[in-house]
């Protein structure tokens, strides 16, 4: 069932977004690419949003043109000022996207309907983008404290309020968001077709992409696939790669830890800090902060 809400309201139990906030100054960051493909497969691996996009989305077909279609409005929520932002297009960009999930998805159930903008259906995706700049942040930046979590999940209600979706699934803490996370990973989540799709390339390889030479490809494929499969095994929680059925041994693990260890270093944070803000985020972060006039 559809439940929307009256979008970009300001409510006591939230923070406002906004340059001095964390989720501004982590969701932006380029170095986001580290985490791999985190919240697109864990997205996935809910049944109703699986079957959306496997009847509904050119994701498989096209997967730049979706993402590129799919992401910049999402960023034009969070950076966008409470009077405008892109919150209300991106949940209408989703109206049309329902139909029948099959039983086997389902414990058999038969005739069960879903809809992209059912509340708990949509949570789950915004869920993933939230748990994104929380993992982003604590693995390859530096080790969040409790009171940093807090606000970062008070400020994140501000930006799933744009939306205009019903909040009801929403938790009121972090503490909460941690237990709805890990009950969705321990019990909800499912191997989708969708998602087991999505990381095929882990075990197989990338296919060429289009407009590269096969020359070219030859020379760059065994550099790419194994650094592609690194970060989108180590960046899924241990859960998803069950599921998923994804390699991952204890000495990986490690070299996961160190690499991750070697971005949150002092010195690399302290060179990064010094580059260009057109280096260290995306277009649209920067032309939030632009419009602040502030400097992360």
């Amino acid at each position: 069932m559809t439940e929307l809400a009256a979008p970009g309201i300001n409510q006591s139990d939230a923070l406002p977004l906004g340059a001095q906030s964390l989720i501004w100054r982590y969701f932006g960051d380029n170095r986001m690419f580290l985490i791999g493909p985190r919240p697109g497969v864990l997205q996935l691996t809910l049944p109703e949003l699986g079957q959306g996009v496997q009847e509904h989305s050119v994701f498989f077909a096209d997967t730049a043109a979706r993402i590129k279609r799919s992401l910049p409005p999402i960023f034009r929520t969070v950076y966008g000022s409470d009077d405008q932002n892109a919150g209300t297009q991106v949940r209408d960009f989703h109206h049309d996207i329902k139909g029948e999930l099959p039983a086997e998805h389902v414990g058999g159930e038969e005739g069960r309907r879903y809809h992209a903008l059912d509340p708990d259906t949509y949570f789950w995706a915004h869920a993933t983008f939230l748990d994104q700049v929380f993992y982003f942040a604590d693995t390859f930046v530096k080790r969040l404290t409790d009171a940093e979590k807090e606000q970062m999940y008070l400020e994140s209600k501000t930006w799933y309020r744009r939306y205009g979706v019903s909040d009801r699934p929403m938790p009121a803490t972090y503490a909460d968001f941690e237990k709805y996370w890990q009950r969705m990973l321990d019990d909800v989540v499912m191997a989708h077709p969708s998602a087991t799709y999505s990381v095929g390339y882990v075990t197989k390889g990338f296919p060429r992409p289009k407009g590269l030479s096969p020359l070219a490809w030859k020379v760059l494929a065994p550099i790419f696939n194994p650094l592609a499969a690194f970060l989108t095994t180590g960046g899924l929680p241990p859960q998803a790669r069950t599921i998923l059925n994804l390699p991952w041994s204890a000495k990986q693990e490690r070299r996961y830890q160190r690499f991750a260890a070697f971005w949150r270093s002092r010195p690399v944070n302290r060179l990064w800090d010094r580059l260009p803000m057109s280096v260290r985020y995306n277009g649209i972060a920067r032309a939030g902060f632009v419009r602040e006039g502030a400097t992360p």
